[in-house]
C-alpha cells in the first residue's frame, strides 16, 4: 500500500517521459524496490548466433583490411598477431584457409614460403553490394551516429572508443575519412586534453532525441500506453522475455512490476543531477544500455566496448551487473572467450526481428563462408554469382532452441558471473 501511495504522489507531480530537474530530488530518496536472486541461465540460441557471428565479423574485418592494402593482398606475417584483435580462437592463418570462397591463397613473388591472401571474385562482388548499401542507407547511418553522440555528456566520443564499435554500428570502413567529412553540419573532429582525436556532435538535433523504446510504443497501432505516457499518466514498459521458469515466480513478477512503474527517463535527457544510488538512476541506466544496443545492427556488442563509453554515458562503475540483473531485457554470453551482451527483444526464434540491409548482406557473406568451409576449394565453383546478387540467403546464423533451464530465488540480487571474471575480461 505504501508503495502505491508513493507512486501516486510521484505521478501527480511529474510527467514520466521528461522529469524536471527541480523535482528529481523527490525521487532520489526512493529505495523501495524488492530484490531477488536471479541465476544466470544459458540461452543456446543466442549463444549459437554469437558464436557464428564472431567468425563472420572476423571475416568481414579481414576483407576490409585486404581491400585497404595498397598491394591488394596481405601476407601471413602482416596479420600474425591479429588473433586477439579479431576475437578468434584459432590463428588467423588457419582461419583464412578455412574460407577459400572468400580468400584466395597464393605464394609471395619473392618469398615462396610466405603465404599471401587476396579477395576472391565472390568476395569482391559482395563488397560492391555492401558499398551500395552504405550509400543507400547513408542517412540512416548518420542518424545512428548522431544519436550515439547525443547520449554522451559532452556530445563527444574518442575515435579510439568508436573504432571497435564500427562493425556493430554498421559504419563503413574508414568512416572517419569517408563519411564524417561529408557532414560538417553534423560532426566535427576535436582533440582532447590528452591529445586523443574525438568526434563531436556539431549541433543538437531535437528531432532525433526519441529512444527506440519510445518509437516502438509510438508506432504500435492505437497505442494507449504511449498516449498515456505522453500525457504523464503512466511510464513506458520495457519488453521482457524471460527464460522458462522466471516469469512464473511471484518475487520476480513483483520486482519487475515495481521496476516498470518507475518513471522512464529518456537516454537523451541530462542525468547528472539524479542520485547515482537511486532506483531511478538504475532504470535510467537500463534505458541507456537498451538504446545503445538498439542502435547496433545485430542488437548486440561486446561488454568492454560499452565500458570504454562509461564516463561519457554517466554510467556507474559496475553498470555491467545490470545485464544479469535484468535477464528479461538483456542476455550476457560468455562464448568465444569474451563477454557479449545482446538485447533479447531484437531476436525471435534465433533470428533478428527487424534485420537491417547490412545484416541481410552479412547473411549472404556467411552463406559464402559456410560453402567454403563445407566444400573447400570446390565451393568456389558451387557458388552462383547471379544467385548472390538476386536472392536473399536464408539466415544460417540462428537456430530455434529452448531459452533456458534454471532459475533461483532469494532475498538479494546477485550475479552468477564473478567479479574476478568481470574485471579480467579483456578484448
Amino acid at each position: 500500500m505504501a508503495f502505491k501511495l508513493k507512486h501516486l504522489f510521484f505521478f501527480s507531480i511529474l510527467k514520466p517521459q521528461k522529469p524536471t530537474l527541480s523535482n528529481l530530488h523527490l525521487l532520489q530518496q526512493y529505495r523501495g524496490i524488492a530484490k531477488v536472486r536471479l541465476k544466470w541461465v544459458k540461452n543456446r540460441s543466442l549463444d549459437h548466433i554469437i558464436d557464428t557471428e564472431t567468425d563472420l565479423k572476423a571475416a568481414c574485418l579481414l576483407k576490409d583490411a585486404i581491400k585497404r592494402s595498397p598491394t591488394g593482398f596481405l601476407t601471413a606475417k602482416s596479420f600474425a598477431d591479429w588473433q586477439k584483435l579479431l576475437g578468434l580462437t584459432v590463428p588467423v592463418l588457419r582461419f583464412l584457409r578455412r574460407y577459400p570462397t572468400l580468400f584466395h591463397e597464393f605464394p609471395h613473388t619473392r618469398y615462396a614460403s610466405l603465404p599471401c591472401f587476396k579477395l576472391t571474385d565472390t568476395a569482391l562482388l559482395l563488397d560492391s553490394q555492401e558499398q551500395s548499401i552504405h550509400k543507400n542507407c547513408e542517412s540512416d547511418t548518420v542518424e545512428r551516429l548522431c544519436k550515439l553522440l547525443m547520449m554522451m555528456k559532452t556530445r563527444t566520443v574518442s575515435l579510439q572508443s568508436l573504432y571497435p564499435l564500427r562493425y556493430d554500428l554498421g559504419l563503413p570502413d574508414s568512416f572517419d575519412k569517408i563519411l564524417v567529412p561529408k557532414y560538417p553540419d553534423h560532426f566535427r573532429f576535436v582533440k582532447a586534453s590528452n591529445g586523443i582525436v574525438c568526434l563531436r556532435l556539431a549541433e543538437w538535433r531535437e528531432e532525433l532525441a526519441v529512444s527506440a523504446l519510445e518509437k516502438s510504443k509510438e508506432n504500435k497501432k492505437s497505442s494507449d500506453e504511449y498516449r498515456q505516457f505522453k500525457s504523464g499518466k503512466t511510464s513506458l514498459v520495457f519488453s521482457m522475455s524471460f527464460p522458462k521458469g522466471y516469469g512464473g515466480q511471484n518475487k520476480v513478477k513483483a520486482w519487475m512490476e515495481e521496476f516498470q512503474k518507475l518513471p522512464y527517463i529518456s537516454p537523451y535527457e541530462d542525468s547528472r543531477r539524479i542520485d547515482p544510488n537511486s532506483e531511478l538512476m538504475e532504470k535510467r541506466v537500463v534505458g541507456v544500455l537498451h538504446e545503445i544496443l538498439s542502435l547496433t545492427i545485430h542488437k548486440k556488442t561486446k561488454r568492454n566496448y560499452l565500458r570504454s563509453l562509461r564516463e561519457e554515458l554517466n554510467l556507474p562503475h559496475k553498470f555491467t551487473r545490470l545485464f544479469t540483473r535484468y535477464p528479461g531485457i538483456f542476455y550476457l554470453s560468455l562464448k568465444c572467450k569474451t563477454t557479449t551482451v545482446a538485447l533479447r527483444e531484437g531476436y525471435r526464434r534465433g533470428k533478428l526481428v527487424d534485420p537491417h540491409p547490412i545484416a541481410r548482406l552479412r547473411e549472404k557473406f556467411y552463406h559464402v563462408m559456410r560453402t567454403g568451409l563445407l566444400y573447400r576449394g570446390k565451393g568456389v565453383n558451387l557458388l552462383s554469382q547471379q544467385g548472390i546478387l538476386l536472392n536473399d540467403m536464408e539466415d544460417e546464423t540462428g537456430q530455434e532452441t529452448s531459452d533456458g533451464e534454471e532459475v533461483e530465488s532469494g532475498d538479494e540480487c546477485s550475479e552468477e558471473i564473478s567479479d574476478v571474471e568481470e574485471e579480467s575480461d579483456e578484448e
